[in-house]
């Protein structure tokens, strides 16, 4: 048992001890692949001098007093102890060869480093004797891989606070710019349309109502018993544990717009939605022909950042305790369902579907209800009932499906260009479908 807490220890938010119960013991695993040679030197130094290592949860250390009460400790920050020099190239199996062996090509580097990051997801927890964060650099790929708990923050959190550390390839001076805020569109009076605005604000209110209540109502419904039917890629309690494959699929942004513009009124989610579906169908009907009924349904979970700016955030902004866009762990989740159709139905099909899904997912509150119910199972049961509760309805669903916008330029980081940015997490109980998107579009 850890020694008591000190008046200098700070509680562990409800997220935090949520993210550290077994149950959803998470590590966020960011690799950032670089055009150059990582210098070390060059790394340590941006890391020492970065916001980072000034915030107090990667400065600290969680520890459970005598009377079972959780804190944050502040400890002495070692920087070699984090970050962590490989020099040894890897092989396709994600095994570290002698440095002379192995391929160079970049589709071979990137296997291995796929599989060497899918080996971290399942079998390296992070200490917790030291702040739970970690910097592997794999200098024969010119990749490093940051794990950091998600206890110490959310995706948007994490990687917004990555980019203060980045700076624009085109002026060294200048941080990356955020995605700009949407301004809200003026509604302009005049005769004839006071009506008509009232019958859309009253329509617009009672369809938010309606799938509120209805996608409200099946989100508890799936977190308690009902559940996906089985399936080749179904996961399940103890699957968390299974050996992991990691793979990567390219997609250019300019042709996800192309597909966009073939149905009006449609998003780049759509279309990823759309391809997740598709893709998912076409799986199933090459792994079990004829043994699925048309149209059965497979659930997915989507993360849903409640912040008031979407996309990166001001970090100015998160570092402040009263603000909207605070620090931490702000998402809710929304159920989005695709549905399995044989491989020969037109592509198109599976976007028009998603679209309609989306569109009634966005007239609803039902990420922000599913935050706050999670928020009251933990105040009345518990961060232990409320965990069990979030792996019962990952393991009653069948994949996860998450995606964070890069910066609006090309970065540097640690004055190294930078050519990839990719997110995935340690392993969770079904398939997961984990997107981002810099230059390229990637899904993992």
């Amino acid at each position: 048992m850890a020694s008591p807490g000190t008046l200098s220890d700070e509680p562990l938010t409800p997220a935090g001890r949520f993210f550290l119960q077994p149950q959803t013991n998470i590590i966020i695993h960011c690799i950032v692949r670089g055009k150059n040679p990582i210098d070390i030197d060059a790394v340590k130094s941006a890391v020492k001098s970065s916001l980072m290592v000034q915030h107090p949860r990667f400065c600290s250390i969680p520890l459970r007093d005598k009377n079972g009460f959780e804190h944050w400790r502040r400890t002495q920050l070692d920087i070699d102890q984090h970050v962590i020099v490989f020099n040894n190239r890897l092989d396709k199996s994600g095994n570290f060869v002698d440095k002379t062996e192995g391929s160079s090509f970049e589709e071979d580097d990137e296997a291995a480093v796929n599989q060497y990051v899918a080996g971290l997801s399942v079998s390296s927890p992070l200490r917790t004797d030291k702040p739970l964060w970690e910097l592997h650099i794999l200098m024969a790929h010119k990749c490093a891989v940051f794990r950091i708990h998600h206890a110490l923050g959310d995706g948007i959190s994490l990687i917004s606070m990555l980019m203060a550390s980045c700076r624009r390839a085109d002026d060294a001076d200048a941080l990356p710019r955020m995605v700009p805020e949407k301004r809200t569109a003026e509604f302009k009076g005049g005769k004839g349309r006071d009506w008509f605005w009232l019958f859309s604000v009253l329509w617009g209110f009672l369809k938010r109502v309606w799938f509120t209540l209805m996608f409200v109502m099946e989100f508890v419904a799936r977190s308690l018993f009902v559940c996906d039917r089985q399936t080749v890629i179904t996961g399940g309690d103890g699957v968390e544990l299974w050996p992991r494959k990691l793979a990567t699929a390219r997609f250019l942004l300019e042709d996800m717009k192309v597909v966009k513009k073939a149905i009006p009124n449609t998003t780049i989610n759509d279309v990823l939605f759309g391809v997740v579906s598709s893709g998912l169908s076409r799986y199933l009907d090459h792994r079990t022909p004829n043994a699925l009924h048309e149209g059965l349904r497979l659930t997915g979970v989507a993360m849903v950042n409640l912040r008031a700016q979407p996309g990166l955030q001001d970090l100015t902004k998160l570092m402040k305790g009263s603000s909207e866009a605070r620090w931490g762990n702000k998402f809710g989740v929304i159920l989005l369902p695709a549905y399995y159709h044989k491989s020969g139905d037109n592509p198109l099909e599976h976007l028009k579907r998603a679209k309609v899904m989306v569109e009634k997912k966005k007239h609803s509150l039902e990420a922000y209800f599913s935050y706050r119910i999670g928020d009251l199972v933990m105040s009345l049961l518990g961060s232990k009932y409320a965990s069990l509760l979030n792996h019962r309805l990952l393991c009653n669903t069948t994949f996860t499906i998450s995606n964070l916008i890069g910066p609006l330029e090309e970065i540097t980081l640690a004055g190294n260009p930078v050519s990839s940015i990719r997110v995935n997490t340690s392993s969770l109980p079904q398939v997961q479908n984990k997107t981002s998107y810099l230059q390229l579009f990637q899904c993992e």
